[in-house]
C-alpha cells in the first residue's frame, strides 16, 4: 500500500455529527415547582426547582444573546452547593480586583 492509499484519520465525521446520529432521549414529564429569573449584565439567568420521575433537581439556564445553557443539580447536592457558592461570594467580596480590572472602574 502506497501511502495516499492509506486511510486518512480526517476522513471521519465532526463530533458533533456523530450525536446527531443516535436516537433522541425519550421525553420524560417534569413538573416546576417553583421558578425565578435575573439579568446580570447582558445575560438572563433562569432557575426552576422541578421534579420527575427520578427526583427533584435544580435546573439553572443561562441565556446570552439566544443561546442556552443548562445545569442541572439534584437536590441532594444543593447544600453542598449553596455552600461552595457561598464561598465564592465571600472571597469575591474580599479580594482585591486585578489592576487591569480596576483601572477600567
Amino acid at each position: 500500500m502506497i501511502s495516499n492509499e492509506r486511510p486518512s484519520p480526517y476522513q471521519h465525521q465532526p463530533y458533533h455529527h456523530f450525536h446527531a446520529a443516535q436516537t433522541p432521549r425519550p421525553f420524560v414529564q417534569e413538573d416546576t415547582l417553583k421558578s425565578g429569573q435575573i439579568q446580570i449584565e447582558r445575560k438572563s439567568f433562569f432557575m426552576s426547582l422541578k421534579e420527575n420521575p427520578r427526583g427533584r433537581f435544580l435546573r439553572i439556564t443561562e441565556d446570552a444573546g439566544g443561546k442556552h445553557n443548562s445545569i442541572i443539580i439534584p437536590t441532594t447536592g444543593l447544600e453542598d452547593f449553596r455552600r461552595l457558592l457561598d464561598e465564592l461570594v465571600k472571597a469575591a467580596d474580599e479580594l482585591p480586583q486585578a489592576k487591569s480590572l480596576s483601572k477600567a472602574a
